[in-house]
């Protein structure tokens, strides 16, 4: 098996973890997926400001779930394309909750070194989910 091929399959194993622990709302087992500092859109953050911002997604769409779609290792970069979606119960970009159902896209760009995120571009069609609940 070539070290691209095992790296792959590590990747993929360490990101299923992660996207479990994303969809059951684990925070303890998604910051240890973190670095200390990561580079979120070329920002530094600690991993419980990532967390806090998931919260306030969770606050809006308890039932937000990521179902990976397609997922592409390069190295020590992977890209996740996502089909994100749950029910808007809560205050987003200034609407009121409506009970609405939402689906969107995301792709997230993440840089793994030693299992751990340390940089990540996430790109998440919002302006879609506004307009659903509108």
């Amino acid at each position: 098996m070539s070290q691209a091929t095992s790296n792959a399959e590590e990747f993929r194993s360490l990101y299923q973890t992660y996207i479990e622990s994303c969809n059951a709302r684990d925070y303890e087992v998604m910051k240890s997926f973190y670095a200390s500092p990561v580079n979120v859109m070329d920002k530094r953050q600690e991993p419980d400001d990532i967390i806090a911002r998931c919260k306030l997604l969770f606050e809006s769409f308890p039932d937000w779930k990521w179902e990976v779609r397609h997922m592409v290792i390069e190295g020590d970069y992977m890209t996740v394309r996502f089909k994100d979606s749950g029910t808007h119960q809560g205050e987003f970009r200034g609407y009121q909750a409506t009970g609405r159902k939402v689906e969107t896209t995301e792709v997230t760009l993440y840089h793994v070194v030693d299992g751990k995120f340390t940089e990540i571009w996430p790109l998440i069609d919002f302006d879609t989910v506004v307009e659903q609940i509108k």
